[in-house]
């Protein structure tokens, strides 16, 4: 059992080198019968191996067969974009897997009955209060049925967007403007407010720092009522949608049932201030400029917090270091609180 809990501790440190998002962080060990730890792995982010397929991986053949399996979360047993880790469990002869929390994601679930039905020794509860905590996000964007949620801000100094006159390109440098392309490459949607498309007309794709296209390009979304003239720049194809309305919980919940598991709001203040304002933003990405305007367009309309004690809170989130981009710095928070 000890062996386990420090087996445990070691996936859940593995976790936290992989890339929120789409998918939960997930991490795993494969002790051998004698309780010493035979390799590590993790997830990466969607698409890429799951963590209990990586620490697979790296065993030479057989070498799992009778082993123990320690994973933060559940087991999947469906096939996506990568094969059932229930499976790749069992065919690697491993006889008993302990995981930390239930995968609470319908198409993903079941992986521990499946390993049950045909005679692996499964147990479910060791750290699950720290796995929880791993994914809280992740777990309330699941509960919600809505995608993971993430939004960028690039702002200067003093909280600034835009200048008085409305110009903004570019308080970005380079460096941290290419950063952000592949994280648009990353995600599966990428959502504005009418208000942005009218101010700013952007493209939303995802482009290389000489201006290609990425191979991959995420959905583009308006949220808003007002009709998207036809030369926008965001019609330029067909990849994109109009979501009617203010809500961005409706909006989330439509965007799921797309088929978007992790969304990425980039502007402007007012949609911004509104997912904050609903609680829906899993994850908070400021891009930084060593620039003071003073005046201008603040990177967050009003939130109707009158006193210190209605703030709201994030924090530094563990899987994430601050960054820097050229002359920007990046930084990553989560929110404080238990949803």
């Amino acid at each position: 059992m000890s062996n386990e809990l420090e087996a445990m501790q070691e996936a859940l440190r593995a976790a936290l080198g992989g890339v929120r998002g789409a998918n939960p962080l997930v991490g795993a060990v494969v002790l051998s019968p004698a309780g010493e730890v035979l390799s590590v792995g993790r997830h990466d982010g969607a698409g890429t191996a799951h963590a209990e397929a990586a620490a697979l991986a790296a065993l030479a053949p057989g070498q799992a067969r009778g082993a123990t399996m320690v994973v933060t979360l559940e087991p999947c047993a469906h096939h996506g974009r990568t094969p059932a880790c229930s499976q790749a469990i069992l065919d690697a002869g491993i006889s008993r897997v302990v995981h930390a929390v239930a995968d609470p994601h319908g198409p993903a679930a079941g992986g521990a009955e499946h390993l049950r039905a045909a005679g692996v020794a499964v147990s479910q509860g060791l750290l699950a209060e720290q796995a929880t905590e791993l994914n809280r996000r992740w777990f309330a964007a699941v509960a919600d049925n809505r995608p993971y949620t993430s939004v960028h801000i690039a702002q200067t100094l003093d909280g600034r967007i835009a200048a008085a006159d409305g110009s903004s390109q570019w308080i970005s440098s380079p460096e941290s403007l290419a950063a952000n392309h592949a994280l648009r490459a990353r995600v599966d949607a990428m959502l504005v407010g009418t208000g942005t498309v009218f101010a700013d007309n952007p493209r939303l794709t995802a482009r290389t720092p000489q201006g290609d296209l990425q191979a991959r390009q995420p959905l583009r979304v308006v949220l808003g009522e007002r009709e998207i003239p036809a030369d926008a720049a965001i019609r330029a194809d067909d990849n994109w949608l109009q979501v009617h309305g203010h809500d961005p919980l409706e909006a989330g919940r439509e965007l799921r049932e797309r088929g978007v598991e992790h969304l990425m709001v980039e502007g402007g203040a007012q949609v911004t201030a509104a997912f904050l304002s609903a609680d829906l933003v899993d994850e908070l990405i400021i891009s930084v400029a060593p620039t003071i305007l003073g005046a201008g367009i603040s990177s967050i309309a009003n939130l109707g917090i009158e006193t210190l004690s209605q703030a709201r809170h994030f924090r530094w989130d563990p899987a994430a270091d601050v960054v820097r981009h050229g002359s920007d710095l990046t930084l990553t928070l989560i929110p404080e609180g238990k949803n």
